[in-house]
């Protein structure tokens, strides 16, 4: 965490908990982004939260 900032280098080493697969990072909505599970995780504070009550769905595109 840099200046309550979401660091980056994490995505290195998280993945998503439902789909196993890899995030990338919304900075405007400070969320973690599964596509392939289609949901969000929240950043909060600079941490993210990784839990599946926590995530928001992803509308179907």
């Amino acid at each position: 965490m840099i200046n309550g900032n979401f660091d980056r280098r994490m995505l290195d080493g998280l993945v998503c908990p439902v789909s196993q697969g890899t995030l990338s990072f919304d900075a405007e909505r400070q969320e973690l982004i599964s596509k392939s599970g289609k949901v969000a995780f929240p950043i909060r504070d600079g941490i993210p939260i990784m839990l599946i009550d926590e995530a928001r769905e992803l509308d179907a595109d």
